[in-house]
C-alpha cells in the first residue's frame, strides 16, 4: 500500500517536471552567486535540474534504478566550468530542499499520502539525494585530478624542453613562461639536484616551500637528477633558495649562474650539474656556481682532474685507507682554516704539531710545498676532485673477505 502511494506521488510530480525544473534552476541561481550566466548558462543548469528531478522521481517510483551516471556527467561539468566545489554543493542543497518542498506541498494538496507514507517517502527521498550527490562529488573530483594531471604533464613537458635548450622562438618561451607561471624575463637560475635514489624526488614539495616565500619556480624529475627553474626577483631570492634548499638537500646540489632569457636554460643547467659535481661526492653541499670556483674548475674537467689526481696526490692515495684519509683530511682542514695549524688542530681535536707533521708527511710524498703558492694550488686543486669523486667500496665496508 505504502509503495503504491508514494510511487502515485512520484508519477504526479513527475508530471509536473518541467515546472518544477525551472523553479529550481531559479532558486539555485538566486541561492549561488557562483551560478551566474557566463559561467553555467541557463539551458546547462535547467538540464542539470531536469535530470536531477527526473531521476530522484523515477527512483522514488521504485520501478526504475537510479542513474547516478548522469550526476557524475554533471560533476566533471562543473569542474571544467571551475565552479568551485562548495558552491556545486550549495546549489545542491538549496535543489533539494526545493525538492522536498514540492514533494510535501504535492502530498497536501492532493492527499494521495498521509503522514506516516510521507515520512516513508522522506527516508527514501534523502536516500536517493545522497547517492545522486556522491556520484556528484565524485565526478566533481575525477575530473579535477585529470585536469591536475594533464597541468603537470604540460608544465613538465616544457621544463623538459627547456633544460634540453631546444630552439624556440619568442612566441614558444612566452607560451612557456606564461604555462609554468612564471615571468618570462629573468633573472633565473637552475637547481640541478642528486636524487637519493631513482625516481624519488631530491627535493620533495619543493615549488610549495618556495612559493611560501614568493619564490615562483617550475621542476622535472629525471631518473639521476630532480632539475628546477627557479625565478629570482631580488638578489635576496637566491640567498632564499640556497637557505631553502640546504634545508632539505639529501644529496648534492648545483645552483647555476643568473640568466636573464629562458631560452638559455639549457646553458644554465650544465652549470648547475657541474656546481653539483663540484660538492663532495656523497654529501649534502649545496654548491652555487658563482661562489666556488675552485670546486667548479675541478668538476667542470673530470677526466683532466683525475691525472692532476694521480700527478698531485698519487703518492698518498697509495698509502693505506686509514692513512689517506688521516692526511687528506687534515689537509682539507689547514685549507678550510685558512692555512692556520692552530685553527685545524681545533677542528681535529688535535695538537697543532700534530697537524705540522702530517702536513710534512703530505710535502714529502708529493713534492709540493705548503709554503709555494704553486704548491698549494696543485694540491688543492687536486684534493678538492678527490673529495668530489665518488670511492668505490672496500673490502671493509662491503664486507668481502680478502
Amino acid at each position: 500500500m505504502v509503495d503504491k502511494e508514494i510511487n502515485a506521488l512520484a508519477t504526479a510530480l513527475l508530471e509536473r517536471i518541467d515546472e518544477l525544473t525551472k523553479e529550481m534552476a531559479a532558486r539555485i541561481r538566486a541561492g549561488s552567486r557562483a551560478y551566474h550566466y557566463d559561467v553555467v548558462p541557463e539551458e546547462d543548469l535547467e538540464d542539470a535540474c531536469r535530470i536531477h528531478v527526473g531521476n530522484a522521481l523515477q527512483a522514488l517510483t521504485g520501478q526504475v534504478p537510479l542513474d547516478t551516471g548522469a550526476a557524475a556527467d554533471i560533476g566533471r561539468r562543473r569542474a571544467a566550468q571551475n565552479v568551485p566545489l562548495p558552491s556545486v554543493m550549495t546549489a545542491y542543497r538549496v535543489g533539494v530542499r526545493y525538492f522536498w518542498e514540492a514533494v510535501v506541498e504535492e502530498a497536501t494538496t492532493t492527499s494521495l499520502v498521509d503522514n506516516d507514507i510521507l515520512v516513508s517517502a522522506a527516508s527514501a527521498m534523502w536516500e536517493i539525494q545522497d547517492g545522486i550527490t556522491e556520484a556528484m562529488v565524485s565526478g566533481y573530483h575525477e575530473a579535477v585530478a585529470g585536469r591536475l594531471l594533464a597541468g603537470d604533464q604540460e608544465r613538465s613537458a616544457l621544463v623538459e624542453a627547456l633544460l634540453e635548450g631546444r630552439s624556440m622562438d619568442a612566441d614558444a618561451v612566452w607560451s612557456a613562461a606564461e604555462v609554468l607561471d612564471v615571468p618570462h624575463k629573468g633573472p633565473f637560475t637552475v637547481v640541478a639536484a642528486e636524487v637519493p635514489r631513482i625516481g624519488r624526488r631530491a627535493l620533495p614539495d619543493i615549488a610549495a616551500v618556495l612559493a611560501r616565500r614568493g619564490i615562483r619556480s617550475a621542476w622535472r624529475l629525471r631518473p639521476e637528477l630532480q632539475l628546477g627553474i627557479v625565478h629570482l626577483r631580488t638578489p635576496r631570492d637566491l640567498d632564499d633558495l640556497v637557505e631553502v634548499v640546504r634545508e632539505h638537500a639529501e644529496r648534492r646540489v648545483g645552483v647555476s649562474p643568473s640568466y636573464g632569457d629562458l631560452s638559455r636554460t639549457g646553458d644554465a643547467l650544465r652549470f648547475a650539474k657541474v656546481a653539483m659535481r663540484g660538492g663532495d661526492a656523497g654529501s649534502t653541499a649545496v654548491t652555487v656556481f658563482d661562489d666556488s670556483p675552485v670546486a667548479v674548475a675541478t668538476a667542470g674537467a673530470p677526466d683532466v682532474m683525475a691525472r692532476v689526481v694521480a700527478k698531485v696526490l698519487g703518492p698518498v692515495e697509495a698509502l693505506p685507507a686509514d692513512e689517506r684519509a688521516l692526511l687528506l683530511d687534515t689537509l682539507e682542514a689547514w685549507f678550510d682554516s685558512g692555512g692556520s695549524a692552530e685553527e685545524a688542530a681545533k677542528v681535529l681535536y688535535v695538537h697543532p704539531n700534530t697537524v705540522r707533521t702530517r702536513l710534512r708527511r703530505i710535502t714529502e710524498r708529493t713534492g709540493r710545498s705548503l709554503s709555494d703558492p704553486r704548491g698549494i694550488t696543485e694540491l688543492s686543486l687536486a684534493l678538492r676532485a678527490v673529495r668530489q669523486t665518488p670511492r668505490p667500496p672496500t673490502s671493509e665496508s662491503t664486507g668481502a673477505e680478502d
